[in-house]
């Protein structure tokens, strides 16, 4: 090899990295306005609700975000499935496939709204104690409505769409903001929110339909109808495995907030202060992986690795992360003051430690992710020892906030390192691989 092509294989290298840095920019910036405009109307809701209503909608929220947690999975079982299709070039065979799921979704969808309507008030005053189940249906609704719509998210996803899925993003948060707030403006009431949540999920499914069938019809190469369909049996183990990860990792997510409101109730709403700030990198690292999952899955199949896209993931990430850190290690009063008032002041001394904690979550989103696009299920056994490890020790703080962090971060910070170290190992195994 002569000087200057010993020169230019690192520069091809980077040259490759910035390129997905470009390509997956776009989607995290989506990601983060969606996200921010979620904030901007959970801070006005505040204001244009009375307390007592403002607190029953924060219910019915984690009431919706429970329900649809499967919706990631779905994610990610059909990115595996579709882009081991498209690979193989079964493209026809794909489209046929769509069309099952979607008509197969849309039965399960139609049972389960039916199963909503019966429970309905039984959930509302026995779990939420309101007797109004008129807003448990309609956020229930919006919920399973947003698992549906993530089937044609992994196909755009699949497919490489990402713009369509930037724009997709960008749809559910412009129109949950619009809605909820117009309806509420209109008439100040949990129901009228709820409903705005309903509409902006009818947009956003409606939007994904159609981008996903635009991008569908996009075939070429031999078709082998017999082989797609075998190929497409092991979906419901990669759906079982992925939704008890996603699982997993929401206890990594959110245990610390639910035991310390549990073991010292008083300090709670500071700490869920500095834990909503923290935990907006965890949502950044779901929305990146919608580019890493298919660019993972796609160059397996081929025989070569991702990690290049998973460079450029982590090099998007570290921006959001890196000022998170400097607020929360800088002027944690000022940012906290600011944006919560000064009313949820009393953890911030946790801000910055709970800021690394949640940067280590975030690796192992990524690379859990990431192993379970190349089909590697047993990543859910060191998310379940994470998850339990987390659990265990935050019991045995007490509830004091700085300890819960501390605990937090040894915990999440032992769990990256041996999920990074489990990642190295899976691919110096596979080392006859090609790097592309």
């Amino acid at each position: 090899m002569t000087e200057d092509q010993g020169l230019r294989a690192p520069l091809g290298r980077v040259q490759e990295i910035w390129q997905n840095i470009a390509s997956a920019g776009p989607l995290a910036i989506a990601g983060v306005v969606a996200n921010g405009s979620n904030v901007i109307v959970t801070v006005l809701l505040a204001h244009l609700l009375v307390s007592s209503d403002y607190g029953y909608l924060n219910q019915l929220i984690g009431l919706f975000l429970i329900v649809s947690t499967p919706g990631s999975a779905v994610i990610v079982a059909v990115v595996r499935r579709a882009t081991q299709w498209r690979v193989l070039g079964h493209h026809e065979a794909l489209e046929a496939w769509a069309k099952k799921i979607h008509r197969a979704a849309w039965w399960t969808y139609g049972v389960y709204l039916v199963v909503v309507i019966a429970v309905s008030g039984g959930v509302a005053r026995e779990l939420l104690a309101h007797d109004t189940k008129g807003r448990v249906i309609a956020m229930l609704a919006g919920a399973g409505l947003w698992v549906v719509l993530c089937i044609d998210r992994g196909f755009l996803q699949a497919t490489r769409a990402y713009r369509d899925l930037s724009i997709n993003l960008l749809v559910e948060g412009g129109v949950r903001a619009v809605a909820v707030l117009g309806f509420v403006a209109i008439r100040p009431s949990v129901f009228s929110a709820c409903v705005g949540i309903l509409v902006a999920e009818i947009a956003t499914f409606t939007h994904a339909r159609i981008r996903a069938n635009a991008a569908l019809r996009v075939s070429t190469g031999q078709e082998d109808l017999e082989t797609a369909r075998d190929e497409g049996s092991t979906i419901v183990r990669d759906l079982i495995t992925a939704v008890a990860a996603m699982v997993l990792l929401a206890v990594l997510q959110n245990a610390d907030v639910i035991l310390l409101g549990r073991l010292r109730h008083e300090d709670s709403g500071s700490y869920a202060a500095i834990s909503v700030a923290s935990k907006s990198l965890y949502f950044v690292a779901i929305v990146l992986s919608g580019y890493l999952v298919p660019e993972a899955a796609i160059r397996w199949r081929q025989g070569a690795h991702a990690l290049r896209p998973l460079a450029a993931t982590f090099a998007i990430l570290a921006i959001p992360a890196s000022v998170l850190f400097a607020a929360a290690s800088i002027a944690p009063h000022l940012v906290l003051g600011l944006v919560f008032s000064s009313k949820y002041l009393g953890a911030e001394h946790a801000f910055s430690t709970l800021v690394l904690a949640m940067v280590c979550l975030s690796v192992t989103v990524v690379l859990t992710l990431y192993l379970l696009a190349i089909g590697k299920r047993w990543i859910t056994a060191l998310l379940g020892l994470g998850a339990f490890s987390l659990v265990y020790a935050t019991l045995q703080t007490h509830g004091q906030p700085i300890e819960v962090a501390r605990v937090n971060l040894a915990v999440q910070g032992a769990l990256a390192a041996l999920v990074s170290i489990a990642f190295a190992l899976t691919h110096l195994r596979s080392s006859g691989r090609r790097e592309t």
